[in-house]
C-alpha cells in the first residue's frame, strides 16, 4: 500500500481480563476512506481511541503521518480530528457560537476563529441556522455541526466513530455528502460504522475486525468476491420448494437457504453456472420458476460470513 498515513502494528490492549485488541494491524493510504467494521465489542472503538491518542496500547505501535501516537502525541493531535458516536456540542450556544468557542480552544485568534466558523457553516449548509441555539437543531444538523467542529484545524486524518447512528436516511445522506467533500479535499477518513450500506457507499477499503484483530481487508467488491455470486429463485408454487432445493443443491454443490415461503438462495461455485442451465434443470424436474436471477452478495452477507462466532469480545 503506497504512502500510508495511518499505520498500526501489533496493537494489544486489555481491560482487566478482557482483551480488547489482540495484535491489530492496519494501514490506510492518504486521501482514502477506510471503513472499519466488526461486531459490537470487536475492538473498533478501542483501536480508534489509541490512534487518536486517547489511550495507550499495552503493546505494539501506531503512527499517524509518521508520528508515533504515544511518543509524539502532541504532533499527532495537531494533525487529526475526531467525531465520536455522540454529538459533543453545547446545546445552549448557537451553531456559530459553538464553532467560535472550539476555534478559540484551538488557540486561533478571535478574527481567525470568526472567519473559520463562517467558512465551515457556509460550506456545510448550516449558515441559515448559524444563530439559532443548538437545542433546536435536528439530529442531522447536530451531527453535521459536531463533524465540522473536528475540521476547524483542517486535519490530515479524521476519525469518525459511528457518525450516523440514530439518524434518518436524509440526515445520513447529508453526512455522507460531507464526508465525500472532505476526501475530495485530501483528508483521510477512518470510519467505524454498524451500517454496512454506509461502508459500501463511502469506503475505498474495508478492514473487518473481530476478536481484536483485523481478519480481512479489501475493497467492498474484493470482499464480496470472496464468497462468490448468489442465485435467487422465486417459485410459482411454494409446494415445489423441497424439490427445487434438491435441484439447486445438485447444481451448486451447496445447500440452498429458504428466504421465504416460495424463495431459495444459494451460493454458486467459482466458474459459475449459466442461468439457462439452471432454468433447464428446473423445467426438467417439472418446477416452474417465476423468477431466476444472479446477484453479487451484499456486504452484510460478507460481514456475517467473516464474523460468524459464538462469543464476543467486549
Amino acid at each position: 500500500m503506497a504512502d500510508p498515513i495511518v499505520v498500526a502494528e501489533g496493537l494489544h490492549k486489555s481491560f482487566g481480563d478482557t482483551h480488547a485488541l489482540r495484535g491489530l494491524d492496519l494501514s490506510v493510504p492518504r486521501g482514502a476512506v477506510c471503513g472499519v467494521l466488526g461486531p459490537n465489542g470487536a475492538g473498533k472503538t478501542t483501536a480508534v481511541r489509541i490512534l487518536a491518542t486517547l489511550s495507550d496500547p499495552d503493546a505494539g505501535h501506531a503512527r499517524i503521518a509518521g508520528f508515533d501516537v504515544v511518543r509524539d502525541a502532541g504532533e499527532v493531535r495537531a494533525r487529526i480530528g475526531l467525531a465520536g458516536q455522540y454529538a459533543a456540542v453545547d446545546d445552549k450556544l448557537t451553531g456559530r457560537g459553538n464553532l467560535r468557542m472550539f476555534a478559540r480552544l484551538y488557540h486561533l485568534s478571535r478574527r481567525e476563529a470568526h472567519r473559520r466558523a463562517d467558512e465551515l457553516l457556509e460550506r456545510f449548509g448550516l449558515m441559515d441556522a448559524a444563530d439559532r441555539p443548538v437545542t433546536g437543531y435536528s439530529g442531522g444538523m447536530r451531527r453535521r455541526l459536531d463533524l465540522i467542529t473536528s475540521l476547524i484545524l483542517r486535519p490530515e486524518v479524521l476519525f469518525l466513530d459511528e457518525p450516523t447512528t440514530g439518524l434518518d436516511p436524509r440526515s445520513r445522506g447529508e453526512i455522507w455528502s460531507s464526508v465525500r467533500e472532505l476526501v475530495a479535499d485530501g483528508t483521510t477518513v477512518l470510519l467505524t460504522t454498524q451500517y454496512l450500506d454506509e461502508a459500501d457507499q463511502l469506503a475505498d477499503d474495508i478492514a473487518v475486525v473481530d476478536h481484536g484483530r483485523v481478519i480481512a481487508t479489501g475493497t467492498p467488491d474484493e470482499l464480496k468476491a470472496t464468497i462468490g455470486d448468489r442465485l435467487d429463485v422465486v417459485l410459482e408454487d411454494p409446494a415445489a420448494l423441497p424439490p427445487a432445493a434438491t435441484v439447486l443443491n445438485n447444481l451448486a454443490g451447496a445447500e440452498p437457504a429458504a428466504t421465504g415461503a416460495d424463495r431459495l438462495s444459494v451460493a454458486l461455485p467459482g466458474g459459475g453456472l449459466r442461468l439457462a442451465d439452471i432454468v433447464r434443470e428446473l423445467d426438467r424436474a417439472g418446477i416452474a420458476a417465476a423468477d431466476v436471477r444472479l446477484r453479487r452478495p451484499t456486504l452484510d452477507e460478507v460481514f456475517l460470513r467473516l464474523t460468524d462466532r459464538k462469543e464476543a469480545v467486549r
